[in-house]
């Protein structure tokens, strides 16, 4: 008997220690309660564990759990006082109870008691204390098939592992609060030193949207034609509006077109008008969009996808703000203001004879370049929570965002931007089962990603076999070479196929030889990630491979991926 009670007592102590540890070794309370848990079942051999904590709604929801589904796991929701986990919240008490199945107060919200038929399943609750009150329960569920097994062991380790997991929360909470008290009087700070040039319906608290902002607000009182550049999605068209609306012409006509989406033909009709029977199907006279938006402003989007032969058609009436109708000869003159807008780079195009450089330097008289929204991160909370905001009314919903999913929207690349990042909180609050958006609410964490098939994935890369060193690197910015190439072959592998890799003499990964290509494999990965930021994604497009190729390479040439 005694024997037995020391090899109890001592694999007690050492589960305490490794769950001390496993909770100090991070302030991320979801992953380390997760590993305590799960070492703890292994441990004892119960069947699963989870953790509830209480939310300002009186709601307890689950932080974390070991044995169950991602489904089950999203159904660990109750509220005080409902079922065997509610009591114990509301009592504070600890709980045994030898089979759930005569239990009235078992909810079976996972189905535990379903699992194993004919088996008693026995259940042991415990509260978690911080701070001298409740603020969430730790349960465990274990077969007991003969209803005379003693929990007292089990009912006092976990007691144990509470009272740690407490302490692990309160630390937790005490640290989260010190950071946001830091961040807001860095912000408040900010204010006081600069007062932010804000813009209606347009979130851009960063400073990439401020110096924005300080354009918009230094050019919008005046007529200079604006150029506004940009990814697409970055809100070009929004910035146009802003112009007009702070300029004196408010009151007027703001009028857009978008010049990728019609003909060439089309879009001389749809910006100048046309005179009736002019062409088939001309009934009447038609006034075109430089008429209608005579003293008001015309914002052109997509400038750069213009043909040739419009471009010199559109010089004319830029130059002399006056053009004439399709099929006409009376000459119309226009008091307009004009916006432009484009995500391509003209300088190229006109280098490429693509673009007519006497048309770009008259449309390029003040030039705003927006910034893509993973230069601007700071502003992502806000315009999250703006978006959801916007679908909760809309669709009479009360989601929200928790702190996970908030850090999952902040670390992604969003190469989409503003447009993108609008279209993920639609689809995911959507798409959400509970009021509360959590990490794993989002496609990304199950390779569901619409963008990364758009981006990211290329089919025939993903079925066909690729050498790296067969890879052309384009726009390569390398210092001039002065260390002659020197070869080496070697056996590598790279998507399942034999690769031949040639290292710099020096071994150093930046080096390069005399045609500015970083040879070997292992440097071409080096020299893709550093000029990507270390993104995988970004370095694996560069390289012209799939993603997943790109992790493969990463981990066979042991490279280490950067955090930043």
């Amino acid at each position: 008997m005694m024997n037995t009670q020391a090899i109890e007592a001592r694999r007690e102590l050492n589960a305490i220690y490794e769950v001390s540890k496993t909770l100090a070794a991070s302030l991320d309370v979801a992953k380390t309660f997760r590993e305590a848990l799960n070492h703890l079942v292994h441990a004892f051999d119960w069947r699963r564990a989870f953790v509830v904590l209480a939310e300002p709604d009186a709601y307890l929801r689950g932080l974390c759990a070991v044995g169950l589904t991602r489904d089950e796991q999203q159904r660990l929701q109750f509220r005080t006082g409902e079922g065997i986990v509610g009591r114990v919240f509301a009592n504070g008490i600890q709980v045994i109870v030898p089979d759930v199945r005569t239990e009235p107060l078992f909810l079976n919200r996972t189905g535990g008691a379903d699992q194993s038929p004919g088996v008693a399943v026995a259940m042991l609750v415990t509260p978690i204390h911080a701070d001298r009150r409740v603020v969430g329960v730790l349960a465990i569920d274990c077969l007991n098939p003969d209803e005379r097994r003693s929990f007292s062991y089990d009912l006092q380790l976990l007691k144990m592992v509470a009272t740690l997991m407490g302490q692990a929360l309160l630390l937790h909470r005490s640290v989260s609060a010190a950071h946001d008290t830091m961040q807001d009087e860095v912000r408040r700070m900010g204010k006081v030193l600069k007062p932010n040039q804000q813009i209606d319906q347009v979130v851009g608290i960063s400073r990439p949207m401020q110096e924005v902002f300080d354009q918009v607000h230094q050019v919008a009182p005046a007529r200079t034609t604006v150029l506004l550049r940009g990814e697409s999605g970055t809100g070009k068209e929004v910035i146009a509006r802003a112009i007009h609306n702070l300029s004196p012409r408010k009151r007027e006509a703001f009028v857009r077109v978008n010049c990728a989406a019609l003909t060439e033909s089309l879009l001389e009709s749809e910006l100048f008008g046309h005179e009736k029977g002019s062409f088939t199907g001309a009934q009447g006279q038609r006034k075109g969009r430089f008429e209608m938006s005579h003293g008001g402003t015309l914002f052109l989007d997509e400038i750069g996808d213009i043909s040739a032969s419009f471009q010199a058609k559109l010089l004319r009436v830029l130059q002399e703000r006056e053009f004439e109708r399709v099929g006409g000869s009376t000459v119309v003159k226009v008091d307009v203001r004009l916006i432009l807008a484009t995500n391509r780079n003209l300088e190229r195009m006109v280098q490429a004879g693509e673009f007519r450089a006497d048309l770009y330097y008259r449309i390029n008289v003040v030039s705003i370049q927006l910034p893509p929204l993973r230069e601007r991160r700071d502003d992502i909370p806000a315009m999250a929570q703006l978006f959801l905001d916007r679908f909760n009314h809309e669709n009479a919903r009360a989601t929200r965002f928790s702190p996970a999913a908030m850090r999952v929207l902040t670390s992604c690349y969003w190469p989409g931007n503003v447009r993108e990042l609008e279209n993920c909180v639609e689809r995911t609050a959507t798409m959400a089962h509970a009021d509360a958006i959590t990490d794993l609410s989002f496609p990304c964490r199950e390779n569901r990603c619409l963008t990364q098939v758009l981006h990211h994935i290329d089919r025939e890369d993903a079925v066909r076999p690729i050498r790296l060193a067969d890879i052309p690197i384009e726009e390569v910015a390398m210092p001039p070479a002065s260390i002659a190439p020197a070869p080496a072959p070697a056996a590598a592998a790279f998507g399942g196929e034999p690769v031949e890799s040639a290292v710099p003499a020096d071994g150093d990964a930046t080096a390069a030889p005399a045609d500015g290509k970083p040879e070997g494999e292992r440097e071409r990965l080096i020299w893709a990630m550093e000029r990507c930021g270390w993104v995988q994604a970004k370095a694996a497009r560069l390289l012209k491979i799939s993603p997943r190729q790109m992790g493969y390479a990463l981990q066979k040439n042991g490279i280490e991926v950067r955090k930043f």
